[in-house]
């Protein structure tokens, strides 16, 4: 962060000092975490589920912190900020474990006009802002922005999905004056979220991904999502970029909502950096042909599934737009990594066993993608689908977890199995679909799966684990990679 004093902050947050006239100045990095303060930085006091931060106030001081980010007053040198509206105060609770006060969703709150004072300093400056947003696909289109941005200048993004009110101004706070890039990822639980987090750290340059089924039930239909991530290209100035992936209509369609320059992106015809020749090798690692304004280049992808070459797209054209040739975006989408883990992890034991452990999350979207690279890396392999229940779909749900079965089964998965009743109907559906007796199974929870599989896995079977965080399904990977159990 930019160094700033006690005093500039509370004036910043409109918030009052305690125990000190403000002299301090904040020179490290703002932490919410007291483990990981540096000294100089800032700790921000949040109620936790076992917890309060409040509690760890004098700690902080004594491990180096200049001061304090606090809802009530503490034993160390403090900002303390104003209490919110009841109404706003339970909104942004819903963010915290814990917060049964509000205190929290005050603290997050000050956090974020903290965050917008030091973006728009740095933006002043020459920082660029790259918002990312969808209904899956966000946080590796992040990790592959970031990689393509990084030779380009200081660039900061943050860790796995760290895109919430706590995580967005978080991150952005990682910015001081050497950044020349902060690459953001925003979530949404309802409409209104996109927008706040835009206007903690305006975008120049604004990527939609897509919208799917994830969160339906919150947002009551998938033109109600469509609604939400096109914030996104609402709050991006007359001189930004809109990065629309016009293989997806609704996405297409929110070139009407932005003042933008658009820049579409896809196998669509009409986009403007799109991908021809997609292919894809034995392990589901697509190659295709990058074809843009400024020229065409080879892309061979070391990400596993067809789903990333939108992904890489959206990143190639960011990259493009920010000064980068294409040789140089098409020789880095080649060498790009998986950043984050539990999405697409794939990896394989001295049996010959590939685990895809894409356990972080699930929405029907994620779950076809993930099991056409399932069955596209099986070939002649015996291949396996351990799901879960995908969350947030309302009215959906049974219908959304029905059609995953039923599409395991056309894909010639050769084993399901689906774990926790609240996904049921996915063994329903495989069920139904075809004449399936034991190739599908319902187990109760992650450790009968586990005992499933240690039974009767063979050298060389394909796994992948899937569902959404709440299942914890990579409990079942880590187990089968445990000792590497070959």
């Amino acid at each position: 962060m930019i160094a700033l004093s006690l005093a500039e902050i509370a004036d910043v947050v409109g918030g009052r000092l305690h125990n000190t006239d403000g002299g301090e100045r904040v020179t490290g990095s703002v932490e919410f975490d007291s483990r990981q303060l540096t000294e100089g930085g800032l700790f921000v006091a949040l109620p936790g589920e076992r917890v309060d931060g409040h509690t760890f106030a004098a700690r902080a001081i004594e491990v180096g912190a200049a001061g304090v980010l606090a809802a009530r007053e503490v034993d160390a040198p403090a900002v303390i900020v104003p209490p919110l509206p009841p109404g706003a105060a339970h909104e942004r609770s819903v963010a915290l474990a814990g917060d049964t006060d509000g205190s929290g969703a005050a603290v997050l709150a000050a956090l974020g006009k903290l965050a917008r004072h030091v973006v728009t300093r740095l933006a002043e400056g020459g920082l660029t802002v790259v918002g990312v947003t969808g209904s899956s696909g966000k946080t590796s289109t992040k990790d592959l922005i970031a990689q393509l941005l990084e030779p380009l200048g200081p660039t900061i993004a943050p860790p796995g999905s760290f895109n919430n009110e706590l995580g967005h101004p978080w991150t952005a706070l990682r910015a001081d004056e050497s950044t020349r890039h902060l690459v953001l990822e925003l979530s949404a639980r309802g409409p209104g979220h996109i927008a706040e987090l835009a206007a903690v750290a305006p975008p120049r340059i604004g990527v939609v991904l897509n919208v799917g089924s994830a969160h339906v039930g919150e947002f009551g239909s998938r033109e109600g999502i469509a609604k939400t991530k096109g914030e996104l290209v609402e709050a991006l100035p007359a001189d930004g970029v809109a990065v629309l992936n016009l293989d997806d209509p609704l996405v297409a369609a929110m070139a009407a909502r932005t003042k933008a320059r658009i820049v579409g992106v896809g196998e669509h015809p009409d986009a403007t950096v799109r991908a021809e020749d997609v292919r894809l090798d034995e392990q589901a690692r697509a190659s295709f042909r990058l074809v843009s304004p400024q020229g065409e280049a080879d892309v061979t992808l070391g990400l596993f599934g067809e789903h990333h070459v939108g992904n890489a797209l959206s990143a190639a054209a960011v990259a493009l737009e920010l000064g980068s040739p294409i040789a140089d975006v098409a020789r880095r989408l080649s060498a790009a990594q998986r950043r984050s883990a539990r999405r697409m992890e794939v990896t394989t034991r001295a049996d010959g066993v590939t685990v895809l452990n894409d356990s972080y999350n699930a929405n029907p979207e994620s779950m076809r993608a993930a099991l056409k690279t399932l069955a596209s890396m099986a070939k002649q392999r015996r291949s396996w689908a351990v799901l879960g229940v995908m969350g947030e779909l309302g009215a959906d749900t049974v219908s959304a977890h029905d059609e995953i079965g039923r599409l395991a089964v056309r894909l010639n998965i050769s084993r399901l199995v689906v774990v926790g009743q609240e996904a049921a109907a996915m063994h329903h559906g495989a069920s139904h679909e075809g004449s399936w007796g034991e190739e599908s199974v319902l187990v109760p929870d992650t450790d009968a799966a586990v005992a499933l599989l240690r039974g009767e896995l063979r050298p060389d079977d394909v796994v992948l684990v899937k569902a959404s965080k709440v299942a914890e399904l990579w409990r079942v990977a880590d187990s089968l990679l445990e000792g590497d159990n070959a």
